[in-house]
């Protein structure tokens, strides 16, 4: 299945099925992708626990008992009790590379925004928690859906993001290209989805991208399921390292 050449004004479609007419020009600009349709199996069905793409069918090693929204978080439930508090969450930002002053910024967007509606009860969390069971409830509007509303995973939705945005083919995502995105999936009267997309994707740039600026498509795919922040921790945990080895050496020499 592949995409019918668009000319001289004709409606673009695949398969056989039209999926863009000249005479509505967004619907020939942002075009559905079409390569996934003979690298995913079933692509259009959402995944209850794994997050794959056309360049990993089969996802990663994760969880099978966990949503994909559950594994989006585990890695701050460290003790694996259910409950995600606002030091969990301030350590984890450090952990993965965030200084502390962001990582204490963290806590007053993800627990002021997101505590209440994971809570079991009426009653909220005077800890602040969030109530992993629960995480579904958090998801918000303004967003690429790659999320449905149980926490599941859809691929046609991830494989949307870089069919609209990675219109080159390179692989992945600059600033420009997010903020591309963030602005075409805002909802009207949606200040919540819009300001919460702005957070979330700003911050996977800031501590993912390389130094041209560039997130990956496996490094997208990869904090759909969470294992991106036990590589960033481990990426930190080296850098430090070497920071102390280096700290020794200079120690060493000047004795």
């Amino acid at each position: 299945m592949s995409p019918v050449a668009t000319m001289n004004g004709r409606p673009s479609e695949i398969d056989g099925v039209i999926t863009g007419i000249p005479e509505v020009p967004v619907t020939m600009m942002k075009p559905p992708p079409s390569e996934h349709f003979n690298k995913i199996k079933h692509p259009e069905l959402p995944r209850a626990n794994k997050a794959v793409s056309t360049e990993k069918p089969e996802g990663g090693n994760t969880a099978s008992n966990r949503s994909v929204l559950q594994q989006h978080v585990d890695f701050f439930d460290t003790d694996h009790d259910g409950l995600i508090y606002p030091i969990d969450t301030f350590k984890g930002f450090h952990k993965i590379g965030f200084n502390p002053l962001l990582s204490f910024f963290a806590i007053f967007v993800i627990h002021g925004t997101f505590s209440y509606p994971t809570q079991p009860t009426w009653v909220p969390d005077p800890l602040f928690s969030l109530n992993t069971a629960n995480m579904h409830r958090t998801k918000h509007g303004g967003d690429s859906e790659t999320y449905d509303t149980e926490g599941r995973y859809n691929p046609e939705k991830f494989e949307e993001i870089f069919s609209k945005f990675d219109s080159s083919g390179k692989g992945g995502l600059y600033w420009k290209d997010m903020w591309a995105m963030i602005k075409h999936y805002r909802n009207v009267w949606d200040p919540t989805g819009w300001t919460a997309m702005f957070l979330e994707w700003g911050a996977l740039w800031l501590i993912a991208a390389d130094k041209e600026g560039f997130v990956s498509k496996e490094t997208i795919r990869a904090q759909y399921d969470g294992s991106l922040w036990y590589r960033l921790a481990e990426r930190e945990e080296e850098t430090k390292h070497g920071r102390q080895q280096e700290r020794e050496q200079r120690r060493a020499k000047a004795a």
